[in-house]
């Protein structure tokens, strides 16, 4: 039996209610042109290591982190960028959720068996490279050991504490200038490592939904060199 997050408490219900708030979602995200190829990308929070073991209803936001991983530079599609786990869509695969956990356990080794699928997240437009994206929003019930396995295609995996990106002095707006015109989004800067882009876009707007953003100042802009 599902459980209903309006009775439940701590940072997985607060998780799973951003799913039902769909306003959260009908961002501006560009438009596909030409063929969408269906993907889907893991979005996976788990307890920080170093916070004891608990219930769900006493873990809050700032004991979680989330999973990130940063592509390689040789890549045609979105070089050198911090993504999710994740890829396109196989025959093979079911679903999304099964795309999502073959591709996480694939690029950076997770044991899909400790991972609690809490909703998929409706599909978001990539127009750089032509995809739908379907994110799958996860729970690292028992998080294994991770790390890049294939190098031609990602360089390394790290756990991102939420506090950290909450933190008002690690966000930003990146601005990219294409074709005579500027794009802005949400963007955070974790220690010198840069997310920003499709990764920035869900992360600012499943804070939002699950009201865990603490205000931070849009104004300030930094260009991004790709």
């Amino acid at each position: 039996m599902s459980q209903n997050p309006d009775t439940l408490h701590g940072a997985r219900a607060e998780l799973l209610a951003a799913t039902q708030r769909h306003e959260a979602w009908a961002r501006p995200f560009p438009p596909v042109v030409g063929t969408a190829h269906p993907a889907s990308v893991l979005v996976l929070f788990g307890r920080l290591d170093s916070i004891p073991a608990q219930s769900d209803e006493a873990t809050v936001a700032a004991d979680l982190d989330v999973l990130l991983q940063r592509r390689a530079a040789t890549l045609s599609s979105h070089p050198g960028q911090v993504s999710f786990p994740g890829g396109r869509v196989e025959p093979a695969d079911d679903d999304s959720v099964a795309t999502a956990l073959r591709e996480a356990e694939e690029e950076t080794g997770l044991d899909p068996s400790g991972v609690e699928v809490l909703a998929t997240l409706p599909e978001i437009p990539l127009a750089a490279s032509n995809h739908l994206v379907t994110p799958v929003l996860a729970w690292w019930r028992s998080p294994s050991r991770v790390a890049a396995v294939d190098h031609a295609e990602t360089v390394d995996v790290f756990r991102v504490p939420v506090a950290q990106l909450l933190d008002p002095e690690t966000r930003f707006t990146s601005t990219i200038h294409r074709m005579g015109r500027t794009w802005r989004g949400p963007a955070f800067d974790v220690d010198g490592t840069i997310v920003w882009g499709f990764t920035a876009m869900v992360l600012d707007a499943l804070f939002d939904a699950t009201g865990w953003t603490s205000d931070w100042d849009p104004s300030i802009e930094r260009p991004i060199e790709l």
